[in-house]
């Protein structure tokens, strides 16, 4: 199950599409061993970038049995939802497919830091004795919450034994979480999003990981296993060679039609369809991901990677 001490690398996975919009479970497969074959913990589903918010409740089963069939590391679902009764219905048959775990995002329209609190109270009698991760993503929810109200949610709710931190700028509120935690707080795991676009940083305040998604999922790794070594400069390295792709995927609106495409230009997934509505790659675009991608291969090469 997840716990508090929960680490590394937890790729943010994305939900293949053949080019009619249906499920494609072969890619799924293939994905699935890509990333932990590129040295991925852990990995997350129907997040936001896996376009949860785009598939039937009997879809969001199918791909959760699919990904926990196959997998050989642990599996986190997301379950955010507008109800407490879709959430416990896919949070129950994640974790008897395997799961170890979910993560839930507070909707929009959470104002006052008592509202949040309560949904968050809510959530944990509503799951029971499942943990869950907070996901904390106000540029998408629009809800803002403070270190010290995460902090009353993790002493109120046994339950939330991770934050997926992906506040922007977020890097003083880790900080704070762990200051807190330093003077006795409850410590939880804190993995980070934003598409790693700040992963050192974060590691650096005190973070335990990565949970996001890229379309060069071994970003994350490689930056990792040489901060863990105590390489900074060497991780400084890496990650300056994949800056430039990070940067153009982080457009709002574009992010997940460029990662599908160079997820697909990589053969990992067969076809970068997403599902309707969904931005379109112009073949500007492409042209530019091709040019990224190029020299991107040329500096890792030069790395020895």
């Amino acid at each position: 199950m997840l716990d508090e001490t929960t680490n590394g690398v937890f790729t943010i996975a994305a939900t293949p599409f053949l080019p009619n919009g249906a499920l494609d479970f072969d890619s799924i497969d293939r994905m699935v061993d890509t990333y932990i074959e590129k040295g991925a913990n852990g990995l997350t589903i129907l997040g936001m970038m896996g376009e949860a918010g785009k598939l039937s409740a009997e879809e969001s089963v199918a791909v959760v049995r699919r990904v926990t069939a196959r997998c050989q590391v642990p599996v986190i679902v997301g379950v955010s939802s507008s109800g407490f009764a879709a959430m416990t219905a896919l949070s129950n048959e994640a974790m008897e497919a395997g799961a170890q775990g979910v993560m839930v995002a507070p909707p929009m329209g959470l104002q006052t830091d008592a509202q949040i609190t309560s949904y968050f109270h809510n959530t944990a009698d509503a799951l029971g004795d499942i943990p869950f991760v907070l996901q904390d993503f106000p540029l998408a929810t629009g809800v803002q919450i403070s270190p010290s109200v995460i902090l009353r949610i993790v002493e109120d709710c046994p339950t939330c034994v991770m934050l997926k931190h992906e506040d922007w700028p977020g890097l003083e509120k880790i900080s704070a979480l762990r200051k807190a935690s330093d003077a006795g707080a409850r410590r939880i795991s804190i993995l980070c999003g934003n598409g790693g676009m700040f992963l050192l940083e974060e590691m650096l305040r005190g973070a335990d990981g990565a949970m996001t998604g890229f379309g060069y999922p071994e970003m994350m790794r490689q930056v990792l296993d040489a901060f863990l070594a105590d390489n900074l400069d060497r991780a400084r390295d890496i990650f300056d060679a994949y800056m430039p792709m990070i940067r153009y995927e982080s457009q709002p609106g574009m992010g997940l039609a460029i990662r599908k495409y160079s997820l697909a230009r990589q053969g990992v997934i067969a076809h970068p369809t997403l599902r309707k509505p969904g931005a379109a790659l112009t073949a500007a675009a492409i042209r530019e991901i091709d040019a990224l991608t190029a020299r991107q291969e040329k500096r890792l090469a030069e790395l020895g990677l």
